[in-house]
């Protein structure tokens, strides 16, 4: 059985776009690329039907992996504010520091550190998960451990 994929509504809109896009004009795109490159003759030493094949392969790769992807999403939504949940925005401050950080938890196919979405499988979404406002809890990451405090939770 396949595992659950948390996604928000525009990740599974974008996942269902990629796959579009990948069956509907990239596949054919390497189809007319694999016949031109067997009208070339001797397949064995044809790098341009290599290319093709090897390309194929990865479109292929991807469409299989979207489709399940999809197939097993479950959509994040009536985010509730009192506990941290996948779709909240949650404000944390580390310990000993005044600074404040802002992270969204999504699914982790949609985890994006440059945009301070984090997956709901990284430390810190683990630690905070359940937890409440004003909760200081220990996230267990590969760097060491360290402590929290929840602030905000939106």
């Amino acid at each position: 059985m396949n595992k659950e994929v948390y996604l928000t509504q525009e990740g599974l809109d974008a996942l269902k776009k990629e796959l579009d896009v990948l069956k509907l004009e990239k596949r054919p795109e390497i189809i007319n690329a694999l016949k031109d490159a067997r009208a070339l003759g001797d397949l064995s030493e044809n790098a341009e039907y290599d290319s093709a094949r090897n390309e194929q392969a990865i479109v292929e790769a991807r469409i299989k992996e979207l489709e399940v992807m999809i197939e097993n999403a479950k959509i994040i939504s009536e985010v509730k504010t009192d506990k941290v949940s996948i779709g909240n925005k949650v404000t944390i401050q580390y310990e000993d520091e005044e600074d404040t950080e802002d992270y969204t938890i999504v699914g982790s196919k949609e985890a994006d550190p440059f945009s301070n979405k984090i997956s709901n499988e990284s430390p810190i979404a683990q630690a905070i998960l359940g937890k409440k406002k004003g909760a200081t809890v220990t996230v267990d990451s590969p760097n060491g451990k360290y402590n929290v405090r929840i602030v905000a939770i939106n």
